[in-house]
């Protein structure tokens, strides 16, 4: 049981954008991609959601092949992916953005064990609410439908770096119950911290694929993945 690339290649517009990552996402663990923009970690998460289907190689979940299988295909087999934005219905509630998605009352609930701050929020239109509030309704929906492995693209994007703390022990709580996380994040120190896994991706090839600690313990390495 897990999700699996090999030697995916993904191409847009002129040519490929990032080659030849191989990679097994499992279940509970979290692995992290950092890299410079434009180094092609969005699109590598795109492809693995279906958003974009020019890739060459092969992604499996679960020992399936998803070569023929669209965006929604992947998503029943337990590929769920948070795109960048903090994509949100702004005129509808809290409720009305998590609940509908929830697989049972229970699952809403385990959701707001997760966000508490939640709760006193239900009914208020999520427009209102701050940015790290949204954040929470965003991966709330996410759980809702019980994922088998979360692609997490840039969850901190305009987010202040104490909020983004306050989520991820919820990512370790989620990985814990045995939920596979693919975390591509700006704030690599944060992530790298809770990760298991840690892939260095620059100028569109993985340069270091192996034990976050290293990349933690050589700042050095560390600049490099984001100086390209």
């Amino acid at each position: 049981m897990s999700l699996v690339l090999s030697e995916v290649t993904v191409n847009r517009g002129i040519g490929a954008v990032v080659s030849d990552v191989s990679l097994s996402l499992e279940p509970g663990k979290i692995t992290t991609v950092v890299g410079p923009n434009g180094a092609g970690k969005t699109s590598l998460l795109e492809a693995i959601s279906g958003l974009v289907h020019s890739y060459t190689g092969s992604i499996e979940v679960d020992g399936r092949n998803t070569d023929r299988m669209n965006r929604r295909q992947r998503s029943r087999a337990g590929i769920v992916h948070v795109q960048q934005g903090r994509a949100i219905f702004p005129s509808l509630t809290v409720r009305e953005n998590i609940e509908p998605a929830s697989q049972d009352r229970g699952r809403f609930e385990l959701i707001l064990s997760y966000f508490p701050e939640l709760e006193k929020r239900l009914s208020s239109a999520t427009v209102l609410l701050s940015g790290g509030e949204q954040q929470m309704v965003v991966l709330g929906r996410a759980l809702a439908g019980d994922p088998k492995y979360l692609l997490i693209d840039e969850m901190s994007l305009g987010l202040a770096p104490v909020v983004f703390m306050r989520l991820l022990p919820v990512l370790e709580q989620v990985a814990s119950a045995g939920v596979g996380i693919l975390l591509v994040e700006q704030f690599a120190h944060l992530a790298l911290g809770i990760s298991s896994d840690a892939l260095v991706v620059s100028n569109g090839k993985v340069s270091y694929h192996g034990d976050p600690k290293v990349l933690l313990k050589d700042e050095e390495m560390l600049n490099q993945a984001y100086m390209g």
